[in-house]
């Protein structure tokens, strides 16, 4: 029962030849199997969730149903939810008080029926690409857990591929529900900069379903998508048919980016899978056309600059005791900031202006773009990111981070593995507002794609 998808269970419940209930129990008894060695949850509680779920069953026997009912779900750590502590992964918080009330995405989750299991783990205030945390155990990859999920939304990453029920929730600003579904082998969606009412809103923040199917993403997007006043960066409501059909690829003129302009060298069976996503589209009457190179070093660096402002003054507003429990690695990144120009300050603040518009102009020609997620896959769990280096901490999110201040809509769906079998991710990107086209071209693909390897088992 924990393999089935959210749109199977739904079905399944209408029909009565399954339970809430049942399917709660059978998720628990998956979690209990693989947390011992995955460490992909920060609070699980069956308790609470089999009182959900006894009351999702009465609803459907009342003929009640409501749109994700009965369905097991989790969020990570920094989606706040009522009763439930947010450490933000870092142990210079771990006595953090309990949130008086559900975020936004938690909010309209509950709403819909879901059964929340429990939080997902993330690296020290979500600032790795990394399952590495000061607070929690390092979360390992399912497919072989002596590798990194990835992050910042790591726990959600593994849970999903383990099977830890169907819906996952995790956040992102330059990569971190895209790194670590490339890495675990699962579909998300970045969606639109406040297509999902998020709180606190951040420029380049969003919240994205993290699933195994592009259909149970989509399931997610109904509830996910409805207006929240508290998020102030927040798109009009928009009745958007998010189970409408996989697009038609035939015609559809594609961008093909290999080569991100700075970063790591992208593996080179990174590259061939994501060249064979290409003629596999072309195949089905795409016009796949390669795109040159737009962002640069300069934008990153002014970036790494503004980001270390921002952490450092989060570390100087902790004691002196508190910030020594704060991750290493991210200590020695954010130590260069004291020494920060107002100047180099203002520059790096501006490179997300300069990404936004680098990135739009070279999309515009195209329905949409493709390129890798990463240029690697999974590496060793005990690392912060894949060179473990404070100095270049960003290497590997060159093809992601662009499209968090374009605010375009960008999704991660398996498109292979490399010799070891670890998954690849094919990037696909839509212009502005176009979540559900970037959906129905990943559903089309979905099927058009080489069959992926069987999901991971404790």
């Amino acid at each position: 029962m924990h393999e089935l998808s959210a749109t199977e269970l739904l079905v399944r419940y209408r029909e009565r030849s399954l339970s809430p209930v049942e399917v709660t129990q059978a998720v628990i008894a998956r979690i209990e199997r693989w947390e011992p060695r995955l460490h992909a949850l920060y609070h699980f509680d069956p308790e609470a969730a089999l009182v959900q779920a006894r009351a999702s069953e009465q609803r459907w026997q009342r003929g009640e149903a409501l749109a994700l009912d009965g369905v097991p779900l989790t969020l990570k750590e920094n989606i706040a939810t009522a009763g439930c502590p947010m450490p933000l992964g870092t142990a210079a918080l771990a006595d953090a008080a309990p949130a008086t009330e559900d975020a936004p995405p938690a909010a309209r989750l509950r709403e819909a029926g879901a059964v929340l299991l429990g939080k997902t783990t993330m690296p020290d205030y979500g600032m790795l690409s990394s399952g590495v945390s000061s607070l929690h155990p390092t979360t390992g990859n399912p497919w072989d857990t002596r590798l990194n999920p990835g992050g910042s939304s790591a726990g959600a990453a593994a849970a999903a591929a383990a099977g830890y029920g169907p819906l996952h929730l995790g956040t992102d600003i330059g990569g971190s529900v895209r790194l670590p579904a490339s890495w675990c082998g699962i579909f998300t969606l970045k969606p639109s900069l406040g297509r999902i009412p998020i709180q606190p809103p951040y420029a380049g923040r969003v919240a994205g379903p993290m699933t195994r199917t592009v259909a149970d993403a989509a399931l997610m997007m109904g509830p996910l998508s409805q207006p929240d006043w508290r998020d102030g960066m927040s798109l009009p409501a928009d009745p958007m048919a998010w189970q409408a059909p996989p697009l038609q690829v035939r015609g559809l003129r594609l961008g093909l980016l290999m080569d991100a302009g700075w970063g790591l060298d992208v593996d080179p069976e990174v590259a061939a899978a994501i060249e064979a996503a290409a003629r596999t589209l072309e195949q089905a009457g795409a016009i796949v056309e390669p795109v040159a190179p737009f962002s640069s070093r300069a934008m990153i660096d002014g970036l790494d600059r503004f980001w270390r402002m921002r952490s450092w003054l989060d570390m100087q507003a902790l004691t002196p005791e508190r910030r020594e429990r704060v991750l290493p690695y991210i200590r020695a990144w954010v130590a260069t900031a004291e020494r920060t120009t107002a100047a180099e300050l203002f520059q790096g603040y501006s490179q997300m202006a300069a990404f936004r518009d680098a990135a739009l102009r070279a999309c515009q020609p195209f329905d949409f773009l493709l390129s890798p997620v990463a240029p690697c896959v999974a590496f060793e769990a005990e690392r912060a990111s894949p060179l473990d280096d404070p100095a270049r901490p960003f290497e590997h999110i060159a093809f992601t981070v662009p499209f968090n201040f374009s605010e375009q809509p960008a999704a991660s769906i398996p498109c292979g593995t490399n010799r070891a079998g670890l998954p690849i991710g094919l990037q696909i990107v839509g212009r502005r507002h176009d979540d559900l086209g970037v959906l129905r071209l990943a559903a089309a693909f979905e099927p058009l794609r080489e069959p992926m390897p069987p999901w991971p088992a404790p």
